[in-house]
């Protein structure tokens, strides 16, 4: 069977949106996110931006009837910084002078039409992991890229994906030249495996997407 694919429609949003996601990569979780949605449970990413990968996690949520959701501060990751590669001005609240990627995000999400189909949890990682208390279908760590933030993105969140559930890692990147990158989200998931708790289900280049097969994380 073949896997499951946007409309064209949500392809545009997706493609139009700020962010950093190849297309190949978002065909990859939008497959894993309606496969995880049979199971009936939320669908969650960590890490939002101006909401590219959430527009596949919300549609894939709407055709399987359940909730996505998002976890971001949304003052940026290191990388997003002034000064630094990935930062975008558009971004900065021009009052506060810091950026603030929500009102991007819901702009995002506005136009695909898929905002009631998203619940934004606006806050640290750890903290709303710390109050989190129901199984999900889906985790998506796609946050901040060193050891802390990704580390505390899995130990965070990682206990919440139900059995046959998906775990799925953005930004795996084995090559030691990728420090910065993507070697805090390599470590992640070489954790994961050796846990014992998630076996491998498929590789899209630098998007892993890993299922519950034991328990623990």
């Amino acid at each position: 069977m073949p896997a499951a694919a946007p409309t064209p429609e949500i392809m545009a949003a997706f493609e139009g949106a700020k962010g950093f996601m190849p297309t190949h990569e978002g065909l990859a979780l939008y497959a894993a996110a309606v496969e995880a949605g049979g199971l009936g449970l939320p669908l969650l990413e960590v890490g939002t931006y101006c909401g590219r990968s959430a527009v596949l996690l919300a549609d894939a949520a709407r055709r399987a009837g359940v909730t996505a959701l998002t976890v971001d501060h949304h003052r940026g990751s290191e990388e997003q910084q002034p000064g630094w590669e990935y930062h975008d001005p558009e971004t900065v609240d021009p009052e506060l002078g810091v950026m603030d990627t929500l009102p991007t995000f819901r702009r995002t999400l506005n136009r695909a039409g898929l905002e009631e189909h998203v619940v934004a949890l606006v806050g640290r990682s750890p903290q709303v992991a710390s109050v989190w208390g129901s199984p999900l279908g889906l985790v998506f760590i796609d946050g901040g890229h060193t050891d802390e933030h990704a580390g505390a993105d899995y130990e965070g969140w990682a206990r919440h994906v139900a059995d046959g559930g998906l775990l799925v890692i953005h930004d795996v990147f084995p090559d030691p030249a990728d420090e910065f990158t993507g070697q805090a989200p390599y470590r992640v998931y070489l954790r994961a495996l050796a846990s014992g708790a998630f076996t491998e289900d498929s590789v899209t280049d630098s998007l892993r997407v890993l299922r519950r097969t034991g328990t623990g994380i």
